[in-house]
């Protein structure tokens, strides 16, 4: 018998690219129904759930509705498939001009004008906006009680330290577990709320860092990503022997079409690599070494194993098929008009095959048209794996005649 106490969700960054984690839930959750029915279709199949960044919010959003895993993911869909830039951050052209213009001029003319504060942008863009969306979404004050009623037994979510520059895993979890320290990261066991989840999800140079107090300090914490060298630390930490890991890319995607470029590259086309590998390498090196364990404990005899601390880890991982930046590089139109200015300022060219800078977009493109895109890439690639979806949870493996919808 499987025990979702010990099954954990871990659902990685990615900004806008998140919504393919909402495609997967929302498959799995109807796999699950046509499996074994409506009447236990409200129960949590995660004991653990972990986030981080974009991943944190949803995450979050999952735990606070634990009572009801189909309402919760109902509810995570519906924002996600109405989703438009605005109900993240400023898309207007004062609200662009605001920030992200600023932000572009000082790195054109230099920084000597940054002993005036007033002119000292914080970030390419401002993501008040967020703030209203988490409140309406994400209602933290449910997390005590669904803890203290079992429906979920751990919440994580992670945040990088600027001020430090440790990794820090906040979680709550409805008994106690022993923080953990390693190189360069460390646990918190705290009250999360919506602070954690703009800190969690403020993407480096685009989103503002977020200031947290914790153990009688304060430091400001940006997303994450940033120097998470073990993304799958937290769920064992927190008890997990089983995990579902939905990724955001690479993992699974097929290598880049390789043509030659002798334009040297853009701040557009930088700024996406060097995203790509913040969000999406150090998950699926994790992801390696994991297996790598699991096959070594799996040579050691009976008595040998009993004298070790490790534990394999079953480990199902649903990551896209498909180039995440290609997608994108479809949908740049659907920016707000402000936005498209200002990345083709950044070096993101016109929609369309040849675009460049998409990788950067990808992230930023919280628009209808590229979400749902996204979670219909999300299901699809989980219905292509019903069957070892239903091994992993232990369901009655069917074929289903029609696809699901």
């Amino acid at each position: 018998m499987i025990d979702p106490s010990r099954t954990a969700l871990v659902l990685s960054g990615g900004g806008a690219r998140a919504a393919y984690q909402v495609g997967v839930l929302k498959t799995l959750a109807a796999l699950r129904r046509e499996a074994v029915g409506e009447a236990d279709n409200r129960v949590n199949p995660f004991g653990i759930i972990v986030g981080t960044s974009a991943g944190a919010i949803n995450s979050a959003a999952l735990a606070c509705h634990a009572d009801d895993f189909n309402d919760a993911v109902a509810r995570i869909t519906e924002v996600w498939s109405n989703f438009r830039a605005e109900d993240v951050y400023r898309a207007d052209m004062l609200g662009v001009a605001r920030n992200g213009a600023q932000w572009l001029t000082m790195l054109s003319i230099g920084w000597a004008l940054a002993r005036w504060r007033r002119f000292r942008p914080r970030s390419l863009l401002d993501n008040s906006p967020l703030i209203g969306l988490l409140q309406r979404v994400v209602p933290m004050e449910r997390l005590p009680a669904m803890l203290a009623r079992r429906h979920v037994h751990a919440l994580a979510v992670t945040a990088s330290s600027y001020s430090t520059g440790e990794h820090v895993t906040f979680y709550n979890s409805s008994q106690a577990i022993e923080p953990w320290v390693r190189s360069q990261r460390l646990a918190v066991p705290t009250a999360l709320s919506h602070e954690h989840l703009l800190a969690s999800a403020a993407i480096p140079f685009v989103f503002p860092a977020q200031r947290l107090f914790s153990e009688g300090r304060s430091a400001w914490y940006g997303d994450g990503t940033m120097r998470q060298t073990a993304p799958l630390s937290p769920a064992i930490h927190l008890g997990a022997q089983r995990m579902l890991v939905i990724g955001a890319g690479r993992m699974h995607e097929p290598a880049a079409q390789r043509l030659p470029d002798r334009r040297y590259p853009s701040l557009a086309q930088i700024a996406g690599h060097a995203m790509s590998s913040i969000f999406l390498d150090a998950m699926a090196v994790d992801i390696e070494r994991l297996a790598r364990i699991n096959r070594t404990l799996s040579l050691l005899p009976a008595q040998a194993l009993e004298n070790t601390p490790l534990r394999p880890v079953e480990c199902l991982v649903i990551a896209p098929s498909q180039r995440l930046d290609d997608i994108a590089a479809r949908h740049l139109d659907a920016l707000p008009g402000p936005v498209r200015t200002l990345l083709h300022g950044a070096g993101v060219s016109k929609a369309g095959p040849q675009a460049q800078g998409s990788a950067l977009a990808s992230y930023l493109l919280f628009e209808a048209p590229y979400t749902h895109a996204l979670m219909a890439l999300g299901e699809a690639d989980t219905l292509a794996r019903r069957e070892e979806v239903a091994r992993f949870f232990g369901w009655p493996q069917r074929r289903l005649a029609q696809p699901i919808v």
